[in-house]
């Protein structure tokens, strides 16, 4: 069994760099040894698997997972830690380091990760920094379906949103999408003494399963329709979308996107692209 590093041994190798974590980076280490395993056996991921991993910082998850015989490709924002990672993990083999920040434009996938990924099927397994987590999870669903799944430690509020349903106030655009092409469920809440520094906000390590049948074959379009319904969540769909749409059953037009499910949000993005494609 892989020994994780202890509070004190990133401490004393941080300081042993000059560094310290940054809070611009939303760095915050996970501490608690139990929970980097669970994080790993709730992805089931091991001899042979394709594991992408943002933000490993001092490597400790990093580290297990080569441990399990994964092939592990990471994507670390700070040149500091780059150094930190390089100087313990660069001559393990099945390692890859990739520097820089994980989404170009803030959007999509850097182009040196898609490089490295080589359109081989992987795992997401990540402790990720609080500031790219929606980005991120809605950019591998929608435009990169080799992403099979995502194991992730996130802030409590996006496991919320992710997992989220109708009329709740967490319900938006990441809760339908990830709903309507993947299965999501809630791992375990990790409080927030389970970080180093602690965080403001408690935690949660979330399962994002990408379904055999999603809803739509149209991600990308299907996000985009999502994001403009959800910006004005409080207007009727008729007056957004238009009364003469051929509205689907179920779904009126003084219905507002907050109240429907995943599944008629997806039939009514069909009805409008059929309204738009009678009219070209």
């Amino acid at each position: 069994m892989t020994r994780v590093q202890t509070l004190a041994e990133i401490r004393q190798l941080l300081e042993s760099y000059g560094l310290s974590p940054r809070k611009s980076f939303g760095q915050n280490f996970l501490i608690d040894h139990n929970l980097i395993r669970t994080l790993i056996d709730a992805a089931g991921v091991g001899e042979g698997d394709l594991v992408l991993e943002v933000g490993p910082g001092t490597g400790s998850l990093t580290e297990a997972l080569l441990d399990r015989g994964c092939t592990v490709i990471a994507c670390e924002i700070d040149r500091g830690l780059v150094r930190v990672t390089r100087d313990r993990l660069g001559d393990r083999a099945r390692f890859t380091l990739v520097e820089g920040d994980c989404l170009q434009s803030k959007k999509t996938l850097a182009p040196a990760i898609v490089e490295a990924l080589a359109h081989r099927p992987f795992t997401l397994v990540a402790n990720l920094p609080f500031g790219v987590a929606t980005p991120l999870v809605l950019e591998l669903l929608t435009r990169h379906a080799d992403a099979r799944a995502m194991h992730v430690t996130v802030q409590h509020e996006v496991g919320q949103r992710l997992t989220a349903q109708p009329g709740t106030k967490q319900y938006g655009t990441l809760g339908v999408v990830a709903q309507a092409l993947a299965r999501v469920r809630v791992i375990k809440r990790v409080p927030s003494e389970c970080f180093w520094p602690r965080p403001d906000v408690s935690s949660a390590m979330v399962s994002i399963e990408r379904r055999a049948d999603p809803l739509t074959a149209r991600p990308g379009e299907f996000s985009r329709f999502c994001v403009r319904l959800f910006s004005m969540r409080r207007k009727q769909l008729g007056a957004v979308l238009g009364r003469s749409l051929d509205f689907p059953p179920g779904v009126a037009p003084d219905s507002r996107a907050e109240q429907l499910t995943p599944v008629q949000l997806v039939a009514l993005f069909d009805a409008q692209r059929a309204a738009q494609n009678e009219i070209g």
